[in-house]
């Protein structure tokens, strides 16, 4: 597993007044610095500093989520009186509920 397969993302922080660097699959971890580019490049080497760490204290090292398999399936428990209210909506779309739940949960 490479540490560039992980998900990275650069965001300007108001608070720091820098851009912050962040993994996904490392939600703890974060670099600063005054342009995205050194962002993203310090959150990837901190991330490879801390994953080497883990592996060598045989701790569980976090998978990239572009290595997970998804189902494309998953539950979600919801009111009745909702659950009713989406069957109502769908039916009126002419389009199953799982259609109709896709596409909300897309917007």
């Amino acid at each position: 597993m490479k540490t560039d397969h992980y998900t990275y993302r650069v965001t300007w922080s108001p608070e720091d007044g820098e851009h912050i660097g962040l993994c996904v699959e490392l939600p703890s971890l974060s670099w600063l610095s005054a342009t995205p580019e050194g962002a993203l490049k310090g959150i990837r080497q901190l991330v490879a500093q801390v994953v080497e760490d883990l592996r060598a204290a045989d701790e569980e090292v976090p998978a990239p989520l572009a290595e997970k398999h998804f189902s494309g399936q998953f539950r979600v428990r919801i009111p009745p009186d909702v659950h009713r209210a989406l069957a109502v909506q769908a039916a009126e779309q002419g389009v199953s509920l799982n259609r109709l739940a896709s596409a909300k949960l897309a917007s």
